[in-house]
């Protein structure tokens, strides 16, 4: 079980720390990339509006077809896009698939979440297990900028990217030998519309706390 729980964190500590790594590059994918101030900007944020957007219902998706799977799928899509995002050429590029990593997160944090609760049965071992895997999350945004300065001293601006594919590959391999697969037993029905609008909503309201900063609560644009 404590096993599992590593593979959990790992996964965890991977989606949290790409939220803070990306911010000590910036400088130089701007000088590298050309990229305007709004575009810094749209790299750092898509990945957080769509992870936000999607995390209801990739965890529900989980919940249905098997959090496993959904961890597994989670961490090639977050290593895919990751190795791309090194080598984007223009800033277009590292936004979309800056993007797409925000998909790989949205599976991956509910699942580890939903397994972990479900190896855990003991009340006392959930607990001490929940803690552990709140307190990897706390480590991750603190370990990201750290880790990130470190790179950008000894390789490209990349390589804050690139960091993620070691971690996934161990985090797969691991995972498919030690996590046990779990679904719900009684799902509830999918709700493509509410789905849809819960999406809409979270996008929203983390788009707005974003650049209500630069533009403030009244602008209407």
């Amino acid at each position: 079980r404590w096993w599992a729980l590593a593979v959990l964190c790992l996964s965890l500590l991977l989606i949290v720390m790409d939220n803070t790594i990306v911010n000590v590059a910036l400088p130089t994918i701007q000088r590298d990339l050309d990229a305007t101030g709004s575009e810094l900007q749209w790299i750092v944020d898509a990945y957080v509006l769509v992870f936000a957007g999607l995390l209801l219902t990739m965890g529900s998706l989980g919940d249905r077809f098997g959090r496993k799977p959904a961890l597994s799928l989670g961490l090639v899509v977050m290593g895919g896009a990751s190795a791309i995002s090194a080598w984007s050429s223009d800033p277009s590029h590292l936004i979309f698939w800056r993007a797409v990593m925000g998909i790989g997160g949205a599976l991956i944090m509910p699942a580890t979440l939903s397994i972990l609760t479900n190896v855990f049965t003991d009340h006392r071992e959930r607990a001490r297990a929940i803690a552990i895997w709140a307190g990897t999350s706390g480590m991750a945004v603190a370990i990201g900028p750290v880790t990130g300065g470190w790179l950008l001293d000894h390789f490209w601006w990349g390589s804050v990217f690139l960091v993620n594919v070691p971690v996934v590959v161990v985090a797969l391999v691991a995972g498919h030998r030690i996590i046990p697969d779990s679904k719900d037993p009684h799902p509830p029905a999918l709700d493509p519309f509410g789905a849809a609008l819960s999406i809409v909503g979270l996008v929203t309201l983390v788009w707005a706390i974003i650049e209500a900063p630069q533009k403030g609560w009244t602008d209407r644009t």
